[in-house]
């Protein structure tokens, strides 16, 4: 979730524009999402959403890897560097949830939901392997503001597990929010980083709609 600091910081340009996608269809605003983060979330519920979220993101390289590596804009160096290390911290804590919550819950139609599951992780995949300028730098921008709401599930998680589950390590968000304007300095990047967030945004959105009637299909099993 951004802050009213970071997003105050800027009054226009690629900063503010991710930050406002993120409020409207990040993952703090569903209702799945914000369930899961309650007492009132089913141990199977928890168990699936970090079955899901460890195939989406548990894999090496992941996003902030691939746009490193493309370098689609060579100042993003440092910052996707930085990115990455965060998140390599982010995946052992996805590996460690996924074997303290056991196998998924059975689930009809789960073949299914595999498969769009790994579809939507070759989405993320593409967008951060993308050679326009500015696409993947949007699609990673969204996934460090997107992740704090993320956090909130497994961190639930982690305390009904009984896991310790370590602070995230996420890069500062002002220098986040500087390196994105420095970014999006131009109108075709700034549209490019637009995409790319809007897109990553989509696909965890559709992740939580999809983990939300998983568990309408194993209620009515």
């Amino acid at each position: 979730m951004v802050s009213e600091t970071a997003a105050s910081g800027w009054h226009g340009g690629a900063w503010p524009l991710v930050a406002r996608l993120s409020a409207a269809d990040g993952t703090a605003a569903h209702a799945w999402a914000k369930r899961l983060a309650t007492a009132s979330a089913m141990r199977r519920d928890l168990a699936d959403a970090v079955h899901a979220l460890a195939m989406l993101h548990g894999h090496q390289p992941g996003m902030a890897d691939h746009a490193l590596a493309r370098r689609a804009q060579a100042n993003a160096d440092a910052w996707l560097a930085e990115v990455s290390a965060a998140f390599a911290a982010e995946r052992a804590v996805l590996a460690m949830l996924v074997a303290a919550a056991g196998p998924l819950p059975s689930t009809p139609g789960h073949a299914g939901s595999e498969a769009a599951i790994l579809g939507q992780r070759h989405a993320l995949d593409m967008l951060a392997r993308s050679d326009r300028c500015g696409c993947s730098s949007g699609a990673v921008a969204a996934l460090l503001i997107d992740w704090p709401a993320v956090r909130l599930v497994l961190d639930h998680a982690g305390r009904c597990f009984g896991v310790a589950v370590p602070p995230p390590q996420l890069p500062d968000e002002i220098d986040t929010a500087t390196t994105v304007a420095r970014l999006g300095e131009s109108p075709a990047a700034e549209r490019a980083i637009a995409f790319g967030a809007e897109q990553l945004l989509a696909q965890h959105r559709g992740l939580w709609s999809l983990l939300e009637a998983r568990a309408e299909a194993r209620g009515r099993s």
